[in-house]
């Protein structure tokens, strides 16, 4: 069944975030002066069970979702994660990948491909350390993610994607650096325009390096040319070197936005379910989950959420509306 919203966008793509909860306090996402040694993370109960997250992804596939792309916080930190992955992988005909920061891939990598994940994209904003030091604020070396994605190759999780934000001021001195190793490397580099997601980062549109002028420094050493989508809503714009040694993505959802294509539906870890990465509110299935319903009035919430879905912030995104109420970024996962 194909489920399209107000918009004729069909339900193609569904992240789950699985834990609040990260190792991390990247300056874009987790900030320490908000995030801090006080901060209040989701209690135990209040996280869906992997049972709960595997019962809710059946139903969306039969939606026509055909991605399940798990995130956090850091997937990795929760406890007995590779069972999750197992319980997913039973669902026929899903591509079922996973967004990590890299740092327990060495520890994971062999358990996760054995359960049946796919593949993974590692985020990573510099290969410089002292610069991603800075920006992951843990003091945790670019060497230690680099195994990481290493040791996803080495047990065949490909093709392996690294996710880069770029921050005006911070990190785009690291942009050909990144370009150049990753293309040695054979992984594909996606460039991610840094964006107004959640309130606790601090955006400011100055801060933001675009994607066409990604683009225009990469070029000018080693020239690129567009690449058409592999599909329709795939999210990073494409670009391949002429000379046939790899491609680079752009994801340009501040600069040039990409609503119209939009397929992507998005529930925390806590079980409320997002149509906009933007959204200023979720709809909650923990709680009906738990009240004991069946399958069928759990189809018929999706269809009610979806079906009436007109989300397009990117395109709409103005000085007013900047400041409106969203949900952070490790709530809802990227």
């Amino acid at each position: 069944m194909t489920l399209l919203d107000t918009l004729n966008r069909p339900l193609r793509d569904l992240r789950i975030s699985v834990t609040d909860r990260c190792n991390f306090r990247c300056v874009y996402c987790m900030p320490k002066e908000v995030f801090g040694p006080d901060y209040q993370f989701l209690h135990r109960d209040k996280v869906l069970t992997f049972e709960e997250i595997t019962r809710l992804a059946r139903l969306f596939v039969s939606f026509g979702v055909r991605k399940i792309r798990l995130t956090g916080g850091e997937p990795l930190v929760r406890k007995d994660f590779p069972d999750l992955i197992a319980m997913l992988a039973q669902i026929p005909d899903l591509d079922l990948t996973m967004t990590t920061n890299g740092s327990l891939l060495p520890r994971f990598a062999e358990q996760l491909k054995k359960a049946g994940l796919k593949r993974v994209t590692v985020s990573l904003d510099s290969l410089d350390n002292a610069i991603f030091k800075s920006m992951n604020d843990v003091d945790f070396p670019v060497e230690k993610v680099l195994e990481g994605m290493d040791a996803a190759k080495a047990v065949g999780l490909a093709p392996i994607k690294v996710n880069m934000v770029v921050k005006r001021g911070v990190n785009e001195d690291s942009i050909l650096p990144m370009a150049r190793f990753f293309r040695e490397k054979g992984y594909i580099l996606r460039f991610i325009e840094y964006m107004d997601v959640g309130h606790t980062n601090g955006w400011r549109m100055n801060e933001v390096v675009s994607a066409k002028e990604i683009v225009k420094i990469i070029s000018a050493e080693m020239p690129l040319e567009p690449v058409d989508p592999n599909y329709r809503g795939e999210v990073a714009e494409r670009w391949r070197y002429k000379d046939g040694s790899g491609e680079v993505g752009m994801v340009a959802s501040v600069t040039q936005a990409f609503c119209r294509d939009c397929n992507r539906a998005r529930l925390s870890a806590e079980g409320s379910l997002y149509t906009c990465l933007f959204a200023v509110k979720g709809h909650d299935f923990r709680d009906l989950l738990r009240s004991g319903v069946t399958d069928e009035e759990i189809v018929h919430k999706i269809e009610s959420i979806w079906g009436k879905r007109a989300d397009r912030y990117s395109e709409i995104r103005s000085e007013n509306t900047i400041p409106l109420p969203k949900v952070e970024m490790s709530h809802i996962g990227g």
